[in-house]
């Protein structure tokens, strides 16, 4: 894996974990009865986006080193797995 690809498959994994992680720790106005004017009740009251971005880089980070151990350390690919379907 060149480093582009290897960059473009992190970026890829960092996005996709950056929303398992943002709905973690979510406390909205409504449940918080703190609304502010012109927000929807739906907002959250304190995001933390800073601690959200550091979590999702570090589980990115563990999920594209296995992802990096199982592909090209141990040669492991699509077509490893088994065929389901006879003929494929």
């Amino acid at each position: 894996m060149g480093i582009i690809s290897g960059l473009a498959v992190y970026f890829i994994i960092w996005w996709t974990t950056l929303f398992v992680v943002l709905p973690l720790g979510h406390q909205s106005q409504h449940e918080a009865g703190d609304r502010a004017l012109g927000t929807a009740e739906s907002a959250p009251v304190n995001a933390r986006m800073g601690f959200k971005v550091l979590v999702t880089t570090i589980l990115a980070s563990i999920v594209f080193a296995a992802f990096y151990v199982v592909t090209q350390v141990w040669g492991l690919g699509p077509d490893d797995l088994p065929h389901v379907i006879p003929g494929t």
